[in-house]
């Protein structure tokens, strides 16, 4: 008779494997997508930087200012949209320091962007979602503290599963 504890031992371990396996292709797919939408950012951003190069143009040839763009031209992200791109690229890190964040955003040298991200980290920072460890910016557990994971010793936030 076959013991009960075995089979149990079986179920668990094809269960947690296929948990692991799972959260690996989920992982996978949130950097692909995670990418597109950094390529997508720089795309932006350079289109941007080339309506402010006309403008720029426009101003000195004229010796007034453009006109501006039609209001709706520009869309604006949506408020706490960098914050959120923040916390998911600090996740799939193990801290990044605020020039990798830049760099990595594509936003080096962008005033108004750099601005925008340290405004963003400072408001993650006093809301306890990051903390800085040894000058890089890391995910916190809510209490200021990193949290820990089974792996890495991170939280990934992924509802204590087995990883």
């Amino acid at each position: 008779m076959p013991d009960f504890n075995d089979e149990s031992n079986v179920a668990d371990r094809s269960f947690s494997e296929f948990i692991a396996r799972e959260r690996d292709r989920l992982r996978s797919e949130r950097e692909q997508i995670f990418g597109q939408q950094e390529e997508l950012q720089r795309r932006l951003d350079a289109v941007n930087r080339e309506f402010a190069a006309i403008e720029a143009y426009e101003t000195a040839k004229t010796g007034k200012n453009a006109r501006q763009a039609p209001a709706g031209r520009q869309p604006r992200a949506r408020r706490g949209s960098r914050r959120e791109a923040l916390l998911e690229l600090i996740r799939q890190s193990d801290g990044l320091s605020r020039g990798e964040i830049l760099e990595r955003m594509g936003l080096k040298g962008d005033k108004s962007g750099e601005m925008s991200v340290s405004n963003a980290l400072s408001a993650l920072t006093k809301s306890n979602q990051v903390h800085r460890d040894g000058g890089k910016y890391c995910i916190a557990d809510g209490d200021g503290k990193p949290a820990t994971t089974p792996e890495s010793g991170t939280d990934d936030g992924e509802a204590g599963l087995p990883a």
